[in-house]
């Protein structure tokens, strides 16, 4: 028997999925969206770093380079048995980091719990040179799509209110 690898759009599918159905078993009379996201270079996965200096070689590797950061969500509701599920794709171009950099950038955010130890908001227009795809898919969750697929279940969210 031989065993296959899954593919980045198949693992975030699978954990957006097992998230959400935690949670709806618990809640199964409410709408309950899951999301999972990934990021591979050269088809590698790279997670969350360890710590700092894995943070840092991490960095280092993506440096000059593209790579995918994919989405998958999964909104589900157990009493009506309904469930959708999908994946968005992005491509993000760094820019040629110098070890100081990078240092600097890791000075300025929490890395630890990113996948690909970055973040594209705020200080990522530091080390991001192009994104191909949905920004807010790099960020975390595509928005775009995700209140598409929430319409499907009658969830419409409100329009925000400027401040005063």
């Amino acid at each position: 028997m031989t065993s296959r690898v899954l593919t980045i759009r198949e693992l975030t599918a699978g954990n957006a999925a097992r998230k959400a159905m935690a949670v709806a078993r618990l809640h199964s009379e409410t709408v309950v969206l899951g999301a999972d996201t990934l990021v591979a270079l050269d088809g590698v996965l790279i997670g969350k770093p360890a710590n700092l200096k894995h943070a840092f070689r991490i960095l280092q590797r993506l440096s000059g380079r593209e790579h995918t950061v994919c989405t998958g969500v999964f909104i589900c509701s157990l009493s009506r048995r309904e469930k959708l599920s999908f994946q968005v794709v992005s491509q993000v171009r760094f820019r040629m980091l110098e070890a100081t950099e990078i240092h600097a950038y890791l000075a300025e955010i929490d890395p630890l719990d990113k996948a690909g130890a970055y973040a594209a908001q705020g200080q990522g227009a530091k080390i991001i040179a192009q994104i191909r795809g949905s920004y807010t898919n790099v960020v975390g969750l595509p928005m775009g799509e995700t209140l598409r697929a929430l319409r499907q279940f009658g969830i419409q969210p409100e329009a925000r209110r400027g401040r005063s």
